[in-house]
């Protein structure tokens, strides 16, 4: 059997793509434990590694752009949205009225990216009053269950919303193949 040479630059960058990861695990490590002591940082490592050694995921392609000006439009747009869908929800939980009907529409994703597809899909559930039930993640389609989306109108403006949260984020994370997709 023939070994596979890895180079070290090769390895170099398979830990400096896992980076992130490992450190998301380590701070998610310390703050179940409620502390950051140096035992909890040395035990969160050793298990982070483990984690990603024993858990095989795929790589996620990161586009290494980061345009500062959309993401913080992104972000007061999130927020916005976030405080709105609050008070609507909150409204139609405390009518006397009845809430209507509710609608599952399927959003098809301009982008293929993995990575703006997750973020797109966490955006959208984070919004109250929206939540994907279902990823399609060959086909770029998110399953979204929008409450009280019960007209055509109302149908259009929930898949949009999902749209134009994917746009800010091409805009703001996405590659460059992505943003002239978007355009």
């Amino acid at each position: 059997m023939a070994e596979a040479h890895v180079s070290k630059r090769e390895i170099g960058w398979r830990l400096w793509q896992q980076l992130p990861l490992l450190v998301v695990l380590v701070v998610l490590w310390m703050m179940l434990w409620g502390s950051v002591s140096p035992l909890t940082v040395l035990t969160g490592v050793i298990l982070s590694v483990v984690v990603t050694r024993v858990f095989y995921l795929p790589p996620v392609e990161l586009s290494g752009r980061f345009h500062p000006v959309w993401f913080a439009v992104f972000v007061v747009r999130f927020v916005i949205e976030l405080f709105e869908a609050s008070f609507q929800v909150a409204g139609k939980a405390f009518s006397p009225r009845p809430l209507g009907r509710s609608s599952v529409l399927a959003v098809q994703l301009l982008s293929r990216s993995d990575f703006v597809m997750t973020l797109t899909a966490i955006a959208v559930s984070l919004i109250p009053g929206s939540i994907v039930i279902e990823v399609d993640r060959a086909g770029g389609l998110l399953y979204i269950h929008a409450i009280g989306a019960d007209t055509d109108a109302e149908i259009d403006k929930a898949r949009s919303s999902v749209l134009l949260t994917e746009r800010m984020l091409v805009k703001a994370l996405g590659s460059k193949d992505d943003v002239e997709k978007i355009q």
